[in-house]
């Protein structure tokens, strides 16, 4: 390992997961075919994700030529161009290339959505960049990519080889958690082992690494955490006030078109505490903000 695990609070020994099986991608052409004369004819498709038949395979010199012929033709509104200037640097295995080509088959971004495809992309990152130095941006890269195959793992790709696999799912966001310290991953280890899904349950555990996404300011694992904290029991000391308070920050981070459920907790939980907990909440809530803002250099206001 090139690096030392970011946050390892017990469970399993820190391991690499093992290759992801048939998560290969072919590889185009370096050069264009020509004919007898010199001139360039068309090339055969790549057997890569999202192959262009119709069109010939632009003969970029390397992967930071295809990069900026996709920066280019982005800004150009040029997608069918930009997508195959991804996929020529994605062959030539650049990393940021690999992940916004996942990212965008995952979302159905300028391209039909295919989890296939992007399950492919995100193996790829795995497998060839499992010792990535952590808090680097490709440490960080390699962490979500982990994260992406926990998620596909955990609910299977209808119609493919990728099965729902609990075990592999847990191996995905241990992995992601513990090496690369990535929230995401923290959070879903965390449901994990609340959930004794790919591992035995464990609220102590998933109470520790949930806290280890709430103090990287993960909005769902804070508002996870308080509730934690507000009810108690299972290992989890009942400290109302302060689960009061990681939901107060929890709030504050939210998406409300994408989180609702968070603002809904939220307003249950004051709403059910007492005048002098939720004062007591905000108190300390006002703390971590002012906390916040000196530690990033910011004036503060009282």
């Amino acid at each position: 390992m090139a690096a030392q695990a970011q946050d390892f609070p017990g469970g399993r020994p820190l391991l690499p997961p093992r290759a992801i099986p048939e998560a290969t991608l072919a590889e185009p052409e370096d050069e264009p075919a020509r004919d007898s004369g010199g001139a360039a004819t068309r090339a055969p498709a790549p057997n890569t994700p999202m192959a262009h038949s119709a069109l010939p395979l632009v003969p970029f010199s390397s992967a930071r030529d295809a990069i900026r012929a996709w920066m280019r033709d982005s800004s150009a509104g040029n997608q069918l161009g930009a997508v195959r200037a991804l996929e020529y640097a994605a062959s030539q295995g650049h990393l940021t290339a690999q992940y916004k080509l996942g990212k965008m088959y995952a979302e159905g971004e300028g391209v039909s959505a295919n989890d296939l495809k992007a399950f492919e992309y995100f193996s790829k990152i795995a497998d060839d960049n499992a010792d990535a130095i952590p808090g680097t941006a490709d440490g960080r890269i390699v962490g979500s990519a982990f994260v992406a195959l926990g998620s596909y793992f955990s609910d299977g790709i209808k119609g493919s080889y990728v099965k729902p696999n609990p075990d592999r799912a847990f191996d995905m966001f241990h992995y992601a958690a513990s090496y690369f310290g990535d929230p995401d991953g923290q959070y879903n280890l965390a449901r994990l082992y609340m959930k004794g899904q790919g591992t035995s349950r464990d609220p102590r555990q998933a109470a520790r690494w949930m806290k280890l996404a709430a103090e990287k300011g993960h909005a769902p694992a804070r508002a996870a955490f308080g509730e934690m904290l507000i009810r108690g029991g299972e290992g989890v000391p009942r400290q109302p006030v302060l689960g009061l308070m990681w939901l107060s920050l929890a709030r504050e981070g939210a998406d409300p078109a994408r989180e609702a459920w968070i603002l809904e907790r939220y307003d249950a939980a004051f709403t059910a505490a007492s005048t002098a907990d939720r004062t007591a909440a905000l108190a300390l809530v006002e703390r971590q903000q002012v906390a916040g803002a000196r530690a990033a250099g910011a004036p503060t206001t009282r």
